[in-house]
């Protein structure tokens, strides 16, 4: 969808899980506007050729974060989720201008080091073909041996959602390669946004508040790490150049409590949530913490909103697409826990269009068509 908003059109959507092939089918179906002429197929990547495809500017996907995740069990290339070798052949096959891959941050742990500049060089050089049983480690020798003659520059960046201007503090990492005859990659752009600003406009001028229409709270309610970013502020007496973090609360402005509108797609309460140590939800006034798809799709504790008064609850179905940037009419026909299992596996809409902006800005001298898969 961030995609579909930074201005390509899409030759060919390949997904695997059919509860979110159905809603994406919903949608498409409900004519929500940067997802109705999508072209869904509901497959395994394995099985697609993509030699057929022809003259692709840009290949994007995720390949499953579940290998390389804190949460997980961390098998890596030992893991049969991983799909980052199929990555890599969808590149090979059609051999775009440019491609985006999003994993987490898990990724760049030290035990997938070696792992990991396997996936860098196979992706600057995807014609030096991995052997039917050759290890990664042998294959990558032999990708050393051949770096002179790199098809693709790549770059690997640890980047966090909310300085691109999602309302969650979602740690991620984006491969982003760009074919070495057309262009030059620059370094990833920075933050757009960031905590200072926020800071600043919450207990320094107050226009956080005043954009709320909320009375400025007690300087005693301030966070301690809040407290030294203020220090720090004012010393300086200067606003930061960047906009401010999103909050939830700025996310979810004019929704209002669920189950009290019930003009609004899946914004229904939830009942159980609870805080605990290590789950203490996302309070109000900051963006929220990472969205959990959790196991088997119920939601982790980290799922809440935690308000001014200490009590949490879970967010909504409709709170939680906000935070991943999906609008209003785009709506989840399932369950809450699959719904939120889908949510909590998205990329943030915000942080996948400034992307693919960028990536566009840098291929447009070279090329005007747009196309992706």
């Amino acid at each position: 969808m961030g995609l579909s908003a930074a201005g390509f059109s899409h030759e060919l959507l390949v997904e695997w899980d059919r509860h979110a092939c159905a809603t994406v089918d919903h949608n498409k179906a409900n004519g929500v506007a940067l997802v109705k002429r999508w072209p869904l197929r509901h497959a395994d990547v394995r099985d697609i050729e993509w030699d057929k495809l022809e003259n692709i500017k840009l290949v994007a996907g995720g390949p499953p974060c579940q290998p390389f995740s804190l949460g997980g069990k961390g098998a890596g290339v030992q893991d049969k989720r991983d799909m980052w070798p199929e990555a890599i052949r969808a590149v090979r096959e059609m051999q775009p201008e440019a491609f985006i891959f999003e994993n987490v941050r898990g990724l760049l742990r030290p035990a997938f080091g070696d792992y990991v500049r396997w996936i860098t060089s196979y992706l600057e050089n995807p014609r030096v073909e991995r052997g039917e049983k050759e290890s990664h480690l042998d294959h990558l020798a032999r990708l050393d041996d051949a770096r002179d003659d790199t098809q693709y520059a790549v770059s690997v960046n640890a980047i966090n959602a909310a300085d691109y201007g999602a309302p969650q503090k979602r740690n991620r990492v984006v491969v982003v390669g760009v074919r070495r005859d057309l262009a030059e990659l620059p370094s990833f752009p920075l933050p757009t946004h960031s905590q200072a600003s926020l800071v600043w406009d919450k207990w320094i001028s107050g226009d956080y508040w005043k954009r709320h229409d909320l009375p400025m709270p007690d300087e005693s309610t301030i966070s301690p790490q809040e407290a030294r970013i203020v220090a720090e502020l004012r010393r300086s007496g200067r606003r930061p150049a960047e906009q401010a973090w999103l909050t939830c609360r700025d996310a979810f402005v004019g929704l209002g409590e669920p189950s009290i509108r019930h003009d609004i797609a899946n914004h229904l309460f939830q009942a159980g949530a609870r805080s605990y140590p290590g789950h203490t939800g996302s309070p109000i006034d900051e963006p929220a913490k990472a969205l959990k798809a959790g196991v088997h799709g119920v939601p982790g504790g980290e799922n809440m909103l935690a308000r001014e008064d200490g009590s949490v609850r879970y967010f909504s179905v409709r709170e939680a697409a906000r935070l991943q940037g999906l609008p209003d009419d785009y709506e989840f026909p399932g369950s809450w826990g699959e719904s939120m299992r889908q949510i909590g596996n998205a990329v943030p809409v915000q942080l996948a269009e400034f992307v693919g902006k960028w990536v566009s800005s840098i291929l447009l001298p070279a090329s005007r068509s747009r196309k992706v898969a």
